[in-house]
């Protein structure tokens, strides 16, 4: 554990000292002001709307493609382009407390970043608004356990190559997959079945196979029906949690098989 923190202050202070993280900062938070004050203004002053609009629309998942990327990126591509990564990972810890560590400080700056909601439902509040706290305290912390799944994608795809564009590019196709698949699944396999499957019941049992793997695989349909409504489904819990530690587990593996390679 003393491992981890170290390495978790280690990157945290480093991406705070990065310009790079100031401008990702600037351009999120006006993009994401500019939003919320549209809709503030467009819906006639909904609060409600504005808020979702700014913490749950289109643009969150464009983020949530392409900021733990570009974390990855840095975090693990760049590091083992300058020969750090390997320096870390011949310290006294453990791989899996070097992954924990740059993993918890990618989603520690994210869970700052998502925190700009929470300013803009406070003052909205004290200029006499009325925000629904359940359901804005709850979208903040589903944004949270959606970034830290998709940091965990992104630094399991960044772990196969040194070359940090190249790392980025193969983190955002991980995290686009991965919101895609539940999407495409029914879609792919409602022309596969047929070929697979020649009695009805053998193509129903494998209809209700693929319907049950998407929703398995489906951040947003997971965060939509728990976080978004401002409830705590321990089974909306669970799923990103075993899917974050699974992703993080195959990061450590992948270090690891690489450094042994040499």
């Amino acid at each position: 554990m003393n491992g981890t923190l170290v390495v978790f202050q280690r990157e945290l202070s480093g991406l705070f000292r990065a310009p790079f993280t100031w401008i990702v900062l600037l351009i999120v938070l006006v993009l994401n002001g500019l939003i919320f004050n549209g809709f503030l203004i467009g819906t006639g002053g909904n609060i409600s709307d504005a808020l979702d609009a700014s913490m749950t629309g289109p643009l969150f998942w464009i983020w949530i493609v392409f900021l733990p990327a570009l974390l990855a990126m840095r975090l693990v591509a760049e590091e083992s382009r300058s020969g750090t990564l390997e320096y870390l990972l011949t310290a006294p810890v453990s791989d899996f407390a070097v992954v924990l560590g740059k993993f918890a400080a990618a989603t520690a700056f994210l869970a700052i970043l998502w925190t700009s909601s929470l300013l803009y439902a406070g003052a909205t509040a004290v200029i006499g608004g009325n925000p629904d706290w359940p359901a804005v305290l709850g979208t903040w912390m589903g944004t949270i356990f959606v970034s830290a799944l998709f940091v965990a994608i992104g630094m399991l795809a960044s772990t196969f190559t040194a070359t940090p564009l190249l790392a980025a590019f193969l983190s955002m196709v991980a995290c686009i997959a991965w919101l895609a698949v539940p999407l495409l699944a029914g879609q792919v396999f409602s022309y596969l079945i047929p070929l697979i499957a020649k009695t009805e019941e053998a193509r129903n049992a494998w209809a209700t196979t693929v319907r049950d793997i998407a929703s398995n695989m489906d951040a947003f349909g997971h965060f939509q029906r728990s976080f978004r409504l401002g409830l705590l489904d321990t089974a909306e819990l669970v799923f990103f949690v075993t899917w974050t530690a699974l992703f993080l587990f195959l990061t450590a593996r992948s270090l690891e098989a690489r450094r042994w390679r040499g």
